[in-house]
């Protein structure tokens, strides 16, 4: 049995996903990587992760689409949007949806950590 808490990234971006990771992992985070919204919805964890971190623009399936699909199907886990593309329609789209919170790429460390720190205190193992 582990304390630590799971975190799973969803970027389409292999350098994007890797920096994330090595940042989260340094922050004490079990990781788990997907390459598209749609390999994560399929991988039946998405009940198990304690927080995940997601591109907004992915082929197929966008990040938001994919925030939208797990709260219709009940399951309802802390989602942090990155993106390079900030545009304002979105932000406030995804935020209203119930987004933690929505980051410019690069990330900016601090920030996640920030995130990151509000979930950990949330969580009833932390």
């Amino acid at each position: 049995m582990h304390n630590k808490q799971l975190l799973a990234i969803v970027d389409d971006d292999d350098s994007v996903r890797v920096a994330t990771s090595r940042l989260v992992r340094s922050l004490g985070w079990e990781v788990i990587l997907f390459d598209t919204a749609t390999a994560f919805l399929n991988s039946g964890c998405a009940a198990e992760v304690d927080c995940v971190i997601s591109d907004v623009q992915m082929p197929g399936i966008t990040g938001i689409e994919m925030h939208r699909r797990l709260t219709e199907a009940g399951v309802h886990v802390p989602v942090i949007f990155i993106t390079a593309f900030s545009v304002e329609a979105t932000r406030r789209q995804a935020m209203m949806n119930g987004a933690l919170s929505f980051l410019s790429k690069p990330v900016d460390g601090a920030a996640l950590q920030a995130c990151l720190d509000r979930i950990g205190k949330a969580a009833p193992n932390a």
